[in-house]
C-alpha cells in the first residue's frame, strides 16, 4: 500500500483488489458501475475524516480490531455531519438472525480495550443488525458505550422495513421505522414522504426532500423517527456523492479529498441521506450521513 501525500500520515491509502465484494449500507451486494483497477477503497474516506478531525490513532485502531474479529468488509461506517461538525456511526449486519455470528456481545468485547459497555445485549432476540455511535469522548475513555441500536425485521410488510430500537442498560426505547422501496416504486415513496405528521406538502415541494439529482439512485429508503423524518439515496454515483456533500456544506477537507479522488473512487456506488422536518414553512435538514463500508 501507498501511502497518502499531504497530512500527517495516520494511515496508507487502501487500494483495491482483485476479489474485493461491493456493499451498500444494507451489507447488500451490488455491481459496480466500473472495473476496480488502481482505484482505492471506500474506508480511504472514513481515514481521512478521521485524520482531519483529529481523531487520533485510537480510531484507527478500533477499525483494525473490528476487522481482525469478523472480517473486511463486514462493517458499514456513517459520517454523520450534525451542526458543522463531524460524527461517526459503525453498523454490524448478522441477516441470521438468532443463529448470526456477527453479534453485540462478539463485538463489544472485541472493542472493550477501547471502550466499555453498560448494556447487556439479549442475544435471544431476533435482531439483524445494530450500531455503535463513535466520537472523540468515546476513544479517550471518557465514557463507555450507554446505548446500542438494534435494528429488528417487520414481518409482512409489503416494502423492506425495519424497527430501530435503543437499547440501554435500563430498557429499550423505539427510535424509527425504516422503509426500503425500489427506486421506481416512485408514487409510493412520495406518498410515503407526504404521509407525515412532520411535513405539509402543500407547503413543502417534494423535490426539496426527494432530490432529482439523487432520485436516480437504484434504493430510497423513507424512515419516521420521533421528531423527524428521514430520506436516504442508496447506490449513488461518486458524482452524486460529492453533489451532495457540497450541497450539505461538509467540510472542506472532506470535499476535497472526494474530488481529488474522484477517479480513484468511480467505481464504487454510495449511500446518503438526512433528517427532516418543517419549522413553520419551512423545511430544516437537521443532519446528514454518508456511507461505506470496511
Amino acid at each position: 500500500m501507498r501511502p497518502r501525500s499531504g497530512g500527517n500520515k495516520l494511515y496508507p491509502l487502501e487500494h483495491s483488489a482483485p476479489g474485493d465484494p461491493f456493499y451498500d449500507f444494507c451489507l447488500w451486494e451490488y455491481n459496480p458501475p466500473t472495473v476496480g483497477d488502481d482505484k482505492i477503497r471506500s474506508v480511504n474516506i472514513l481515514f481521512h475524516s478521521f485524520d482531519f478531525s483529529g481523531m487520533g490513532q485510537q480510531a484507527f485502531g478500533l477499525v483494525e480490531t473490528i476487522r481482525r474479529e469478523i472480517g473486511s468488509f463486514r462493517t458499514v461506517f456513517g459520517i454523520k455531519h450534525i451542526a458543522g461538525r463531524l460524527a461517526w456511526e459503525f453498523y454490524f449486519y448478522d441477516y441470521r438472525r438468532r443463529n448470526r455470528e456477527v453479534s453485540m456481545a462478539r463485538v463489544i468485547e472485541a472493542i472493550r480495550p477501547y471502550a466499555g459497555c453498560s448494556v447487556q445485549p439479549n442475544e435471544s432476540l431476533y435482531y439483524f443488525m445494530f450500531s455503535l455511535d463513535i466520537d472523540q469522548d468515546l476513544l479517550k475513555g471518557a465514557k463507555n458505550f450507554e446505548q446500542i441500536h438494534m435494528y429488528i425485521g417487520v414481518p409482512g410488510s409489503t416494502v423492506s422495513s425495519a424497527i430501530c430500537y435503543s437499547v440501554t442498560p435500563k430498557s429499550s426505547n423505539l427510535e424509527n421505522f425504516y422503509f426500503f422501496f425500489d427506486s421506481k416504486r416512485l408514487d409510493d415513496i412520495k406518498k410515503r414522504i407526504a404521509w407525515s405528521a412532520q411535513v405539509d406538502t402543500a407547503v413543502i415541494d417534494l423535490n426539496w426532500i426527494l432530490w432529482p439529482r439523487l432520485a436516480d439512485c437504484e434504493i430510497i429508503v423513507i424512515a419516521n423517527k420521533q421528531q423527524n423524518d428521514a430520506v436516504y439515496f442508496s447506490r449513488i454515483r461518486i458524482d452524486q456523492l460529492i453533489f451532495f456533500v457540497k450541497t450539505l456544506h461538509y467540510p472542506e477537507p472532506l470535499v476535497n479529498f472526494l474530488e481529488e479522488n474522484r477517479g480513484r473512487l468511480d467505481h464504487m456506488l454510495y449511500d446518503a441521506g438526512f433528517d427532516y422536518r418543517m419549522e413553520g414553512r419551512d423545511l430544516v435538514i437537521l443532519k446528514s450521513g454518508i456511507y461505506g463500508v470496511f
